[in-house]
């Protein structure tokens, strides 16, 4: 690994991790061509994710901040016997905005649980899941492209041509979760992506989305890394502490950019075009997938 690779890596991870083209897809690729696979680039996928975790809480930190003040108001209501089930549904019409939203979240998380459950051998759904990003090949990001590419196009289509727009509700927000855990455990799908179109095909307004889809993302990223980690080895590698905080800097700079980017297309009703490239994209991983294994069976 050189400084310029971790660089090159960071600025990937930067803008894919927001603009909704899959960072685990096009990490996944870089790594392929790059010829970088294996324990190194799961521990480096894992890593430039602190990058873009930065860059979320550069900029929605105020609405970040927001929430958590009314996480704690909440638990001292509910201490206090302010919520009973009897009166959830009249207490919850009179929730403000930030307390609705807390919900919502707890409900999207829950799909996620279902990548925990054992399989045997002491593995996981995520464990065996985890195989398509380090194998040596982009068979299966090529498909998840072209997958992340129709949801982004139905979904900008939908926000198209809706008439009257909502926010979330509890349906939509264990939508926006199924979304976010299929793309947790398939590189080539995006999480950014996936969450924003489930959330524009249920009819939710895109500002709602992005807000809401950035700020979701926190908590999953945050889970899924130190789980990986716990099986990540840091011997063997060619990693320095170096390279690491290069690539880190590299990804939050480029996804504070790659977040204000988005917030701009969406507005000029751009979004449908991240679906086109994402086809094309997985086309081309497809095509170039077949060429590699055409070379290796006729070269070696």
């Amino acid at each position: 690994m050189t400084y310029l690779e971790a660089v090159f890596l960071g600025i990937v991870q930067g803008l894919t991790e927001f603009l909704p083209i899959s960072s685990s897809g096009h990490l996944s690729v870089a790594q392929f061509l790059m010829n970088h696979t294996g324990t190194e680039a799961m521990l480096l996928n894992v890593l430039l994710h602190a990058g873009t975790l930065i860059a979320v809480f550069v900029c929605f930190g105020r609405e970040i901040l927001e929430l958590i003040r009314e996480a704690i108001r909440f638990i001292v209501d509910i201490f206090k016997g302010r919520y009973r089930l009897a009166y959830i549904k009249e207490d919850f019409k009179e929730m403000n905005p930030n307390r609705k939203m807390l919900l919502y979240f707890v409900v999207s998380c829950v799909p996620l649980l279902f990548l925990v459950l054992p399989v045997g051998g002491g593995d996981r759904v995520m464990d065996v899941l985890s195989v398509f990003s380090t194998d040596d090949n982009i068979f299966v990001e090529g498909f998840c492209f072209i997958i992340t590419g129709l949801m982004l196009i139905g979904g900008a289509r939908r926000e198209k041509t809706l008439k009257e727009k909502r926010d979330m509700d509890f349906l939509s927000a264990f939508f926006v979760g199924c979304a976010q855990m299929f793309a947790a455990a398939f590189p080539g799908v995006s999480r950014s992506g996936a969450t924003i179109s489930a959330g524009l095909l249920d009819g939710v307004s895109a500002d709602y989305m992005i807000n809401y889809t950035f700020i979701l993302g926190i908590p999953a990223i945050i889970a899924a890394n130190i789980s990986e980690l716990k099986s990540i080895s840091f011997t063997g590698t060619t990693l320095t502490g170096g390279h690491i905080a290069v690539g880190i800097l590299t990804a939050a700079i480029v996804g504070i950019a790659a977040i204000r980017l988005l917030k701009w297309l969406m507005k000029k009703k751009l979004f449908r075009y991240f679906g086109y490239y994402c086809v094309l994209f997985g086309a081309f991983c497809l095509g170039t997938n077949a060429l590699s294994l055409v070379m290796q069976r006729f070269g070696g």
